[in-house]
């Protein structure tokens, strides 16, 4: 190409030049896989091609919570025909134990099992159908042990994973004595199940030199590198981990997509034959941890405003039979239960509780949820006592931005928006004319009551394991221009890789068509974190961003050098370079830079800057910033049966300078919608003897578009950067959105407190089933009844 483009040419360039890129960062650009999506053109594992003789796999799974196993026998499994290998722990090559970051998850059961599910042999067969009979074929005895199925009495009993953990602020016990107004209670949360579409699965084939490649739908990559090298006793080096797309994730394949991953590998490497797993949906229930449910205590004082003083909470985390993230996830919890208040003098306790089920493990929030759940049900518990709105309550106990904003773990609340937020949509939502109404249409409504919640988020950002706080990205520029990106993190629907790519086209000042965005990969970007604790975009967005500015320069330099001009004198834009007074195409500096010898590929790296943590002394920083937004919610109540229906929900939620506004209201509003499922209708329940019941979407209820309110109001905050140092100043989107599903809990709860004129707060549980509001009417109805006669 010519160094010096014709007239017309240059007059074209500069015209383009100055209309500026139109699908880089803040642009609204379409999910890059979207249309793959919705015509089912996406590529999944259990989408490519098999290989030749690949074996399928299927774990025989316990029948008993608690059980030392006396005898297994495998000898029928191979009666059964297509069937090539039964496996056992004695099988296992190298290391047994898979547990992530604390032993206690062996990949097949040794000498006892711990829950109904626990995976005890596996069988490799030429069909999953002929892999299951023969699994079933096996002999297994057992000798039935007491198991502990129940989290309070594993709280009673001191039955946990791992040591308690405490913050303390002040002398709550002082505080709470000498309050005006001193109330305890109790509260039960559920736990969840991910109910990703896509179970878990992995494909892995054997290399020549003792290796493998593996296929893995995980939020992890480098976890499986690892773990998948440790029971084949070989190097990470010799394991490569690749890793398209997953369909859903939502923390439940950040640790437990492993073990079908190193079954496979087990069996291949012992087979010599390429090997998948994939998890029918019963058998993925009953294997996987959910979000760890939760028991709260409380012990709370308070003046006649409703301003707290002192605080005493017990956050027991039911963390299933083995340690997985639990440490992290209660310390979230734990890290969360202020939410959006200034508690005063606080003590915070958190306990690990050890019970005969699945190992509960990382969700959507990560322990977070379930800590801002309990305080909230403080502020409506006070506001009932008070016969005050509970959003003033809510107000009153807001952190400041000059005086009390420092949390019970001692970091400083800075850049607060909660009052401006709170404030906007209160307006904008009518709250206060709405409340009027909703109680005059109360006063007139005997069996339907309305019910009306407007509850805030602060949610902090960054992994609490500050280790984890790190990532790394690969950039390539071809001589035609075009760019090819890799980063550490995992596209699983949520729109990290276009946004990543909205980031380098940034930079480069490129249309987004010009960059090829490629599987994540443990041979391109190691040593990776995973994909959670809302930080995919902020981590692997900056390293993509160090990698094209470390590029950029190169071309800066060059251009300079090569056209004898200053480096202030050569400019990016919409896919051109002005150099001084000569405008050329992107492409054509980088086929000059090339043949001056410029490297055009370069890594990028990251890591949050500013937090720590001391454990000992539970204080430090151990988010780099807050997340902020509120959700106002209004629903009906059917007092006789318990139904309910939400009728409207605004939304108003802080995401800093948005990288892609279309994908971040998309994942505000699915993100809203979960934790409503979470709070109302996700149930999970177990038999006596510690069986999922639940364990099918027969049985297990996710919401569905009828449950979406019949107006929704979303919006995004505008004109509020970040403050810190994110990539181009964005904040984190993935889990916040999460919590804003509470205004739905509270405005339940908030319909049948109407039934005691708002003086008494109904005991009613996570998940407010339809049952467990009704039963909440009753309780009010009953209360008041006795309170009528006693008057």
């Amino acid at each position: 190409m010519s160094e010096h483009p014709a007239p017309d040419s240059q007059a074209r360039m500069a015209e383009l030049f100055a209309q500026g890129l139109t699908t880089g960062v803040g642009r609204g650009v379409k999910h890059d896989s979207a249309d793959k999506h919705v015509t089912g053109e996406a590529v999944y594992i259990d989408d490519r091609l098999e290989f030749p003789n690949q074996l399928h796999v299927y774990a025989r799974l316990s029948d008993r919570a608690h059980a030392r196993i006396v005898r297994i026998d495998t000898s029928a499994c191979y009666t059964i025909p297509g069937v090539r290998l039964a496996i056992t722990h004695e099988d296992i090559p190298g290391l047994k134990d898979i547990g992530p970051l604390l032993p206690g998850d062996p990949l097949l059961a040794i000498d006892k099992v711990e829950f109904v599910g626990q995976p005890v042999l596996a069988v490799a067969a030429r069909d999953l159908d002929s892999a299951r009979r023969g699994a079933m074929a096996a002999v297994i005895e057992y000798e039935d042990l007491p198991p502990v199925l129940d989290v309070v009495e594993a709280l009673r009993q001191k039955h946990f994973v791992l040591d308690s953990h405490t913050h303390q602020r002040g002398d709550s016990a002082t505080a709470l004595a000498s309050a005006t107004h001193r109330l305890q209670g109790s509260l039960h949360i559920g736990g969840q199940e991910h109910f990703y579409l896509e179970t878990q699965i992995s494909s892995v084939m054997p290399t020549e030199d003792g290796g493998m490649i593996v296929y893995c739908s995980t939020q992890n990559p480098t976890e499986v590198q690892k773990l998948v090298a440790e029971v084949l006793g070989v190097s990470m080096s010799q394991v490569v981990v690749d890793m398209r797309r997953m369909g859903g994730g939502f923390g439940g394949k950040e640790t437990q997509a492993a073990s079908p991953a190193c079954l496979c590998a087990v069996v291949a490497h012992l087979t010599g034959q390429p090997t998948k797993m994939r998890l029918p949906r019963v058998e993925d229930m009953l294997m996987t941890g959910k979000r760890h449910p939760f028991y709260i205590e409380y012990d709370v004082g308070f003046d006649d405003s409703g301003r707290l003083h002192g605080i005493n909470l017990d956050l027991a985390g039911n963390c299933g039979y083995s340690p997985d993230l639990s440490a992290s996830i209660v310390d979230r919890a734990m890290f969360h239960a202020d939410n959006a208040y200034y508690l005063g003098d606080a003590t915070i306790n958190g306990h690990r509780c050890k019970t005969h089920t699945a190992s509960n493990t990382a969700y959507r929030g990560f322990g977070g949820p379930q800590g801002m759940v309990a305080i909230e049900e403080v502020m409506d518990r006070i506001a009932r006592h008070l016969a005050l709105d509970p959003l003033a309550v809510r107000k009153a106990n807001y952190y400041g931005k000059t005086e009390r904003n420092v949390t019970h773990y001692y970091q400083t609340v800075e850049h607060n928006l909660l009052e401006e937020i709170t404030a906007e949509l209160e307006a904008s939502c009518d709250y206060g004319a709405r409340r009027e109404a909703i109680c005059a249409f109360n006063a007139d409504s005997p069996i339907l009551k309305k019910g009306l919640a407007l509850t805030p988020v602060k949610f902090g950002i960054s992994f609490t394991a500050s280790f984890l706080n790190q990532a790394g990205a690969l950039i390539h520029i071809y001589t035609d221009g075009s760019i090819h990106l890799n980063h550490g993190g995992t596209e699983m629907g949520q729109g990290l890789n276009v946004k990543v790519a909205q980031v380098v086209a940034e930079v480069f000042q490129v249309d987004i068509g010009r960059i090829q965005i490629t599987a994540t990969n443990t041979d391109k970007v190691p040593n990776t974190s995973p994909t959670a604790a809302s930080s995919g975009a902020d981590l692997n967005g900056k390293a993509a961003q160090n990698a094209a500015l470390i590029l950029k320069q190169r071309l800066v330099e060059f251009a300079a050098r090569h056209y004898r001009v200053s480096e202030e004198d050569v400019a990016f834009s919409n896919g051109h370079v002005r150099v001084r007074d000569q405008l050329l195409t992107f492409q054509s500096l980088v086929q000059q830079a090339w043949m001056g010898q410029v490297s055009l590929s370069s890594t990028g790296y990251y890591k949050t800057p500013k937090i720590h943590y001391d454990r000992s002394l539970a204080r430090g920083r151990p988010f780099y910033y807050f997340a902020y937004g509120a959700a106002c919610c209004e629903v009906v109540i059917d007092t006789l049966t318990g139904e309910y229906k939400l009728l409207r929900t605004d939304i108003l939620h802080d995401v800093g300078a948005s990288l892609n506004p279309a994908i971040d209201l998309g994942q505000v509003e699915g993100g809203f919608l979960q934790g409503v499922g979470w709070l109302t209708c996700e149930e999970l329940v177990w038999s006596d003897q510690g069986k999922l019941l639940t364990s099918g979407p027969a049985s297990y209820k996710i919401p569905a578009v009828a449950d979406m309110p019949q107006d929704l109001r979303v919006h995004l905050v505008e004109n509020r950067k970040n403050p810190e140092d994110t990539v181009f100043h964005s904040k984190a989107v993935g889990e916040p959105p999460f919590m804003l599903g509470i205004a739905a809990w509270c405005a339940i709860k908030d319909a049948v407190a109407s039934l005691g004129d708002y003086r008494l707060q109904p005991n009613i549980d996570a998940p407010a089933t339809p049952e467990r509001v009704l039963w909440g009417c009753e309780q009010i109805r009953k209360a008041t009844e006795g309170s009528t006669a006693h008057d």
